[in-house]
């Protein structure tokens, strides 16, 4: 089984063919297509981390949608002040489906 390790925001991914991943928001239709860069490639028992063996392979993915993490509440409060602050914040993500690894 080959999967590779990708770049995608600001995390690193694993990921194998056929595998829908939730990333940070790539720009582009649904429906278009994205390559990642990769890190490392696992081909069975062949493991390649050397970055000039990488630079010939490539993840492509399918963008599948765009859709929103859930909501994070951020409180402050300190006693006795009557200080209270509240905000949210909400995640933009895409949901990408990979396609190939051409090594």
């Amino acid at each position: 089984m080959a999967y590779a390790i990708v770049r995608a925001g600001g995390r690193q991914e694993k990921v194998s063919v056929g595998d829908l991943v939730t990333l940070d928001r790539v720009a582009g239709d649904q429906g278009s297509t994205i390559e990642l860069p990769v890190l490392l490639l696992v081909d069975g028992d062949k493991v390649t981390a050397d970055a000039q063996s990488l630079a010939s392979v490539k993840v492509t993915a399918e963008k599948i949608e765009d859709l929103r993490g859930p909501k994070i509440v951020i409180q402050k409060y300190k006693n006795k002040t009557g200080y209270k602050k509240r905000q949210g914040f909400r995640a933009e993500l895409s949901t990408v489906k990979i396609t190939a690894i051409d090594a």
